[in-house]
């Protein structure tokens, strides 16, 4: 019978590697602490048409890379979350947070989203993000801390040479000004362009100016910029942006190509990246939305996010050859020299284990030099030994591993004895 395999663009994540997940997610959540970010949790799936009208229905999201199935008892599909955004501001509306007394709502999310797309370096069918929305403050102050927050996380885990992208996509007044302009140069080379950004020229012209496609990009490249069209009122924005950045220490190039993928998008864009990580070199996305609460059934809040992936950041990691302080070992294993000693051996693992520290027997009827081979491979940083005499006196032999340094230890004792040692 054939072997049934992992589907592809997804991963198992295994012991050895999921520990570096761990630091990583501990890291994150430290940092929502400290940045005053709350954790919140959306379905895995929700309502197709939440995409649909939140991330646009012009985007590749939706138009090619959605997880959709229909539902059984309605006319309804559903749909594998693709990005977090959307159901974070629908949760937002549904559980009425902006009458929260905390405004701004500052909530963080990590969990799997789903892409149909060409798996490749740093990019799965199956992937995490780590993402932050602020809700309900237009200030262009909280623009800088989210990008902060983001650029923070890959600080502290020791990345360097990032870049931010910054750019400016403006209100829905300043897009239609630059629409009439951008659509003459668009139609202009029409015939040229790729199948999907002929179809996006009328619906969505601004979107054609995201085409990875060189071709698409090469006759683009002395397109309208955005930037010329901000009213005064977003320019300032900008500006102000830009001044928060620069106090910040947080060091920026404009790129006013720089619309991102989801319509959902307005005035602030930002990417952070870094080179050579592999297919794609953008780690972070993010940018305000100020209308998206409205158009999802709120009122009209604004609010700024960014999503990263985590599968990317590690990717970085690798690239760079930083090693993350991560322990794989146990804090004890418990061996013994004879069967009869195997009912206080257990016991012992136990009450070590109530006090806190990670402890292992054999359960293999390993004689005593394979137990301390295994205890070796686990790295156990000390070693319990009960043999005859020790079970018969209620003793044990304790070892830690790293010196050699032996004794002999009352059993009842071991627990806290362990537990205290371990914590200098």
């Amino acid at each position: 019978m054939a072997k049934i395999q992992i589907p592809r663009g997804t991963q198992d994540i295994m012991p050895g590697t999921v520990e570096l997940w761990h630091y990583i997610e501990d890291k994150a959540r430290d940092l929502c602490r400290r940045f005053n970010y709350q954790e919140i949790r959306t379905p895995l799936f929700e309502n197709t048409e939440l995409f649909q009208r939140g991330v646009g229905e012009t985007t590749d999201i939706v138009e090619k890379e959605m997880y959709s199935v229909s539902n059984p008892r309605s006319d309804d599909t559903l749909t594998l979350r693709p990005e977090g955004t959307a159901g974070v501001v629908r949760s937002y509306v549904e559980n009425k947070l902006y009458g929260s007394p905390n405004q701004p709502v500052k909530l963080y999310y990590m969990g799997p989203m789903f892409r149909h797309e060409r798996p490749q370096a740093g990019r799965y069918r199956q992937f995490v993000q780590f993402g932050a929305e602020a809700i309900g403050s237009s200030d262009p102050a909280i623009d800088a801390e989210v990008i902060a927050l983001a650029m923070r996380l890959y600080q502290e885990l020791g990345l360097s040479g990032l870049s931010v992208e910054l750019n400016s996509v403006g209100t829905l007044e300043d897009r239609a000004r630059h629409r009439e302009h951008l659509l003459a140069h668009l139609n202009g080379v029409r015939d040229q362009l790729c199948p999907d950004c002929q179809s996006r020229i009328d619906r969505n012209p601004l979107r054609v100016l995201d085409c990875k496609n060189e071709t698409c990009k090469s006759l683009t490249k002395d397109a309208p910029s955005i930037l010329d069209y901000l009213s005064e009122e977003s320019a300032a924005h900008f500006e102000a942006v830009k001044a928060y950045l620069t106090a910040l220490d947080i060091r920026y190039t404009v790129n006013p190509r720089l619309v991102r993928g989801l319509d959902y998008y307005t005035l602030t864009a930002f990417e952070i990246k870094m080179a050579e990580i592999g297919a794609v070199e953008t780690l972070c996305g993010g940018g305000r939305y100020n209308g998206l609460v409205a158009q999802l059934g709120g009122d009209d809040m604004p609010g700024i996010g960014f999503a990263l992936s985590i599968e990317r950041l590690l990717l970085a990691l690798e690239k760079q050859g930083i090693q993350l302080p991560v322990s794989t070992g146990i804090d004890c294993f418990v061996a013994i020299q004879t069967e009869e000693a195997k009912d206080a051996a257990f016991g012992l693992v136990d009450r070590l284990r109530s006090a806190g520290v990670s402890a292992e027997l054999d359960y293999l009827g390993r004689k005593m030099k394979a137990q301390l081979k295994q205890a070796d491979r686990l790295a156990a940083r000390y070693t319990v030994i009960i043999g005859e005499a020790e079970l018969e006196n209620g003793t044990a032999v304790l070892k830690e591993m790293a010196t050699g340094e032996q004794q002999e230890l009352k059993r009842d004792d071991l627990p806290a004895e362990l537990a205290k040692r371990l914590q200098k």
